[in-house]
């Protein structure tokens, strides 16, 4: 895996379910599972950081939008969570904090009382986002964050990202919907087994897919609902 995000820069990981997307994700986190090895490097900054200091940087320095709503507790109230995060970010006020990361995201002040299951999967996308950016990270890494959710949403989800990106942070958007991708993306990085093979501007993505030189890559685009379904196979 060879990936690279910059400043005010969303770069998207695309690729099928299995091809180590939210396993990179986690590795830059300093969150892999005790049996896994582990080698090649990881810098940010250029500074070289070996798992411990990822670690160390996890929620401050680098922030991880999980995939999951199930990452909120379903028997607290949003706000206390919200507060128990900006308390971990080292937030001198975190009421205040809470807050404003509620209007911030766009979610009215009674939210705050309500528990997850009370929140549309949109809201809950938000209060998770809320949360991320509770450290000001210089680095989110956005896991799946648009599944199961309504178009509205998904479209709401992507802006709030491209907004964090031009606000002048590095976003790795981690997904499998393409064409969600496509909108606010600045380069698109394509894995497959393990391994990311392609890196592709978004206006590549156009017509039959003339302007993708890479056969994976083009197969992935000619397969949309919206492209025909086209299998590598029918050609």
């Amino acid at each position: 895996m060879d990936l690279t995000a910059d400043r005010g820069e969303l770069v998207a990981l695309v690729g099928a379910s299995g091809a180590g997307k939210t396993l990179l994700a986690h590795a830059v986190l300093g969150m892999l599972p005790p049996n896994a090895e582990e080698s090649g490097d990881i810098r940010v900054d250029g500074e070289p950081l070996d798992p411990p200091a990822r670690r160390a940087r996890a929620g401050r320095g680098i922030a991880l939008l999980p995939q999951s709503v199930t990452f909120l507790d379903p028997v607290t109230p949003v706000g206390r969570q919200l507060r128990r995060s900006a308390a971990l970010a080292g937030r001198p006020d975190p009421r205040a904090a809470a807050a404003t990361a509620l209007t911030d995201r766009g979610l009215s002040p009674e939210v705050a009382g309500r528990y997850p299951h009370e929140l549309s999967g949109g809201m809950v996308r938000r209060v998770l986002t809320a949360m991320a950016m509770m450290g000001s990270p210089d680095l989110v890494l956005a896991d799946e964050p648009t599944p199961g959710l309504p178009a509205e949403a998904v479209r709401a989800v992507l802006h709030d990202l491209r907004r964090i990106a031009d606000d002048g942070r590095a976003v790795v958007l981690i997904t499998h919907d393409l064409p969600a991708a496509l909108e606010v993306a600045d380069r698109v990085v394509i894995c497959h087994d393990g391994r990311t093979i392609d890196e592709v501007r978004p206006a590549d993505f156009t017509g039959n897919g003339e302007a993708l030189s890479h056969p994976y890559t083009r197969a992935l685009w000619l397969a949309l609902p919206a492209n025909g379904f086209h299998l590598p196979e029918d050609s």
